[in-house]
């Protein structure tokens, strides 16, 4: 009964934020993300584990839509595939003229004739994710065939996140959101649970 509140919920949520915006409608993908979020929600008050598994595909999709539903600073799009060993190679469509305005230098001279504008940026990283916070290192990043030093898009990515709503700090374990306590990642899925 509980759950099927829960869902009810979710499905209720993703139809307001689906109203809000005419070019994202709330899909199968996007409500079972959001009845998670629900569910991990929920569970804060009255502890009850939640375990979740989320495909690359799923991922994506919710990606677009919440893109689209809440604009974020400097990133047009973002998609990921997961690996084992909390590897995850993602492709990101980021506002470069607007990383440089907010802290200037953080793209070197010699990438500034390629890194300017919107441009999409291969970004694999590893992370872990335990205790209900994660970290994450670089592995390696790509412009189309060009690869970038892992420290430039360290700062580039802490810029990036500095500039969301959440104030993200980088350079420190950053919270996981909803009471999440640990994530890890096999063959194009995610995992998770609190």
């Amino acid at each position: 009964m509980r759950t099927a509140r829960i869902r009810a919920a979710a499905l209720v949520i993703a139809a307001a934020l689906a109203a809000n915006s005419q070019s994202a409608p709330a899909t199968t993908h996007v409500v079972k993300v959001l009845d998670i979020f629900a569910r991990l929600q929920a569970s804060q008050q009255k502890y009850q584990p939640v375990q979740f598994q989320l495909t690359d595909a799923e991922i994506d999709e919710y990606s677009r839509y919440a893109l689209t539903v809440t604009p974020r600073p400097g990133l047009r799009s973002f998609s990921v595939k997961a690996f084992p060993n909390n590897y995850l190679a993602t492709l990101a469509l980021v506002d470069f003229d607007a990383v440089e305005r907010w802290k200037p230098g953080t793209i070197p001279t010699l990438l500034k004739p390629v890194l300017s504008g919107q441009k999409a940026i291969q970004v694999d990283i590893r992370f872990q994710a335990a205790g209900g916070h994660a970290t994450f290192t670089i592995e390696k990043a790509y412009f189309q065939n060009i690869r970038l030093p892992a420290i430039v898009v360290s700062q580039m990515v802490a810029t990036l996140a500095a500039r969301q709503p959440e104030h993200y700090d980088t350079s420190k374990p950053v919270p996981l959101p909803f009471g999440l306590k640990k994530a890890w990642t096999s063959g194009h899925t995610v995992f998770g649970g609190n």
